[in-house]
């Protein structure tokens, strides 16, 4: 599964994540929509770094993912907060909530690790049940465009104690991105090899905003990388906003 082994070195690995930014991008849209939420989900929340965020400025903050280890390493580091996320372990196509919520974020292209359509559009159903009416959904993807560029490079990602060589494949049969990841980890004076292989699947934007309309959102937008603009036809990143009908 994936994140299983990443997951303790995930944070060390991605310090050049903008989540900051994200975020004040996100409010943003939402306030120009006229929304305030006070409630907020952070699906597919990880290592927690967004939901930190969320809770340092004041939100009520639930936070869900499907990955036991990531959400060990979340928990620990929201531990000092003064209202800290309340977590759940759960699949993003099965999400159930002890109670609906003001605005739905699922980012960093998250739902493209959903390689079923059919689990996107329960996941879709789900997250539509979760928020109260007038609530949003915002949630990014990588672009098909950026998938099938991937396909043969290498990266590498590195710091004191891990170094990460993710290798990419796409498929155009299957519309799949496949990541082969090597982790090595210190361990005193050697160093332990793990492997985890990724996988996300291509969506069309177009295709999501059909299902999403589909499935009852309303006032669906697509975004540029963090723009409030709409994606060119070269965007690696597209944002998506939709929302519950009021009443």
């Amino acid at each position: 599964m994936a994140y299983e082994t990443l997951a303790a070195a995930y944070d060390g690995l991605t310090e050049d994540i903008p989540y900051a930014e994200t975020l004040g991008f996100l409010e943003t849209v939402l306030h120009r929509a006229g929304q305030h939420p006070q409630t907020v989900l952070d699906l597919a929340c990880g290592t927690g770094s967004l939901s930190v965020l969320l809770a340092q400025r004041g939100y009520r903050v639930l936070a869900a993912d499907c990955s036991e280890e990531m959400l060990t390493v979340a928990a620990q580091k929201c531990a000092a907060l003064e209202h800290p996320p309340f977590f759940i372990r759960q699949p993003m196509q099965r999400l159930r909530l002890p109670e609906p919520v003001d605005a739905v974020f699922c980012l960093l292209d998250s739902l493209n690790y959903v390689t079923e359509p059919e689990d996107v559009r329960r996941t879709f159903r789900r997250v539509l049940q979760a928020l109260r009416p007038g609530g949003t959904f915002l949630f990014d993807i990588n672009t098909p465009q950026k998938l099938r560029g991937l396909d043969g490079q290498v990266f590498l990602d590195e710091n004191e104690d891990s170094y990460c060589v993710w290798r990419a494949e796409f498929d155009p049969d299957e519309r799949i991105c496949y990541y082969g990841i090597d982790l090595f980890r210190r361990q005193g004076k050697l160093w332990q090899r793990s492997f985890e292989q990724h996988c996300e699947y291509a969506y069309e934007p177009d295709e999501l905003t059909a299902w999403l309309t589909e499935d009852g959102f309303v006032n669906i937008r697509q975004f540029g990388d963090r723009r409030l603009e709409a994606p060119t036809p070269q965007e690696q990143r597209i944002y998506f906003c939709a929302e519950k009908k009021e009443g």
